[in-house]
């Protein structure tokens, strides 16, 4: 998944409130079915060549757009009523897998992940940010890149390793797709892993409506 901040401030503050128990969600952007089974095909080739690496779940393989952390379920459902609107507004995300690096980068990898462009993404991710803002969340400092998180490093790869990597982000060739939803989901944290559930889910079409 592509990770974004979370503000320690505004939504906390509501649901201390509130005396609400929150539910630890994110939005983000899901990736066909058969990508997912490409990329996870793919996952295993690689984790028979590289060392040892905590590799991503098919079914945990998302773009997100925003993580907003533990938050009560009263402003999940608020937010979901302020984005309908603006996110069905904006044009289907055109998504193309392309490249791979590392975070914080190749000379220290943690991160392992697979690169690409999102045409659209920009009007995506700013209704989100404007709606999410307007209810206290805070709002992002970097600006939104796409990098799909393949694996977790448990301790940085040799060079070798490394450069294998990249070389196959390089030849990887996955069909462009279109993401036509923008989905809330909740996270919960499992021994094997987080377990993700579609809480909402939002048209991106230039249409009016949504559906939970």
């Amino acid at each position: 998944m592509s990770g974004r901040g979370i503000p320690e401030g505004g939504h906390g503050m509501r649901r201390q409130e509130q005396g609400q128990e929150g539910t630890r969600a994110f939005l983000a952007l899901e990736l066909p079915s058969g990508h997912r089974e490409q990329i996870a095909a793919e996952q295993q080739r690689l984790r028979a060549e590289l060392p040892a690496a905590r590799w991503v779940r098919p079914d945990g393989i998302h773009l997100t757009i925003k993580f907003l952390g533990e938050t009560p379920q009263s402003l999940l459902d608020d937010l979901v009523q302020a984005l309908r609107v603006p996110v069905a507004a904006c044009s289907p995300v055109a998504v193309v897998f392309e490249g791979s690096g590392f975070f914080p980068g190749p000379s220290r990898p943690r991160v392992a992940w697979l690169g690409g462009r999102a045409e659209g993404a920009g009007a995506v991710v700013g209704a989100v940010e404007s709606a999410a803002e307007r209810l206290g969340f805070e709002r992002e400092r970097r600006a939104w890149s796409l990098h799909l998180t393949l694996a977790r490093l448990r301790e940085p790869w040799p060079r070798a390793a490394v450069d294998r990597f990249l070389d196959w982000g390089h030849a990887l060739e996955l069909p462009a797709f279109e993401c036509s939803e923008l989905v809330l989901f909740a996270s919960r944290l499992q021994p094997g892993g987080a377990v993700y559930t579609a809480l909402a889910r939002l048209p991106i079409s230039r249409k009016g409506g949504g559906r939970v």
